[in-house]
């Protein structure tokens, strides 16, 4: 059995995790923040990918970077590299499909947060900074730990967006959501089974893990209560 599709699915999802993580807590403080009429309009744009068909979103960023078109020809023309027909083309699929769960749920998380303990903070001294990482992260850490989660299952098994743009070639491109959809192709449905399994075993597992994490944490603050 070929384990490459898996190895690339944990590679693109970890990477995509990553991605959407910084960029998803970027995005979600600074537009909390801002005045209702432009958060709604901002809040439409960015969730927009969450709503499309994966199959508009693949053809949207075909359209924005394939060999022939704006920024793909740029980049190929300056740098050589092609942005389309590659394993990491995919980053940029699951990151446009998971960016959406990652930005909501943050979002959510700061507009909870009490900004009383913000400004405790900075009446101590502390830089905004300071405040954010040790004080605003810690109390939405649920909602933070949530979207990552979301993230990353969503970054697993995406495969219309990661089929247009990255294809299908084994050992090269393939992923588990793109190989169970060759073997279904071909009727090697035991094959498919068998990768249906993998990825049913891996989601499994994280949000177990997960789920422990949160019940370690719920029973560390009511040990500190008491």
């Amino acid at each position: 059995m070929d384990w490459y599709p898996l190895y690339n699915s944990l590679r693109i999802a970890g990477i995509s995790t990553v991605a959407v993580f910084f960029l998803g807590i970027l995005a979600a403080y600074y537009i909390a923040r801002l005045p209702r009429l432009v958060k709604g309009v901002l809040d439409v744009v960015l969730t927009l990918p969450l709503v499309l068909p994966p199959t508009v979103v693949g053809w949207l960023l075909l359209v924005l970077l394939g060999p022939r078109r704006p920024v793909g020809l740029w980049v190929y023309e300056t740098f050589g590299v092609k942005l389309v027909m590659t394993w990491w083309s995919a980053i940029f699929a699951t990151v446009v499909v998971a960016f959406p769960l990652m930005y909501r749920t943050a979002r959510g998380a700061f507009e909870s947060f009490d900004r009383d303990l913000a400004d405790a903070g900075r009446t101590l001294g502390r830089s905004n900074t300071w405040v954010f990482w040790r004080v605003q992260m810690p109390v939405c850490r649920q909602g933070i730990l949530a979207g990552t989660v979301l993230s990353f299952a969503r970054a697993l098994g995406e495969y219309g967006a990661t089929s247009m743009i990255a294809g299908y070639t084994p050992g090269r491109t393939a992923t588990i959501s793109t190989t169970v959809y060759q073997l279904w192709r071909t009727n090697d449905d035991d094959g498919a089974l068998r990768w249906v399994l993998v990825n049913v075993a891996i989601s499994a597992v994280f949000l177990l893990a997960v789920n422990l994490l949160e019940n370690r944490q719920r029973q560390a603050r009511r040990g500190g209560k008491r």
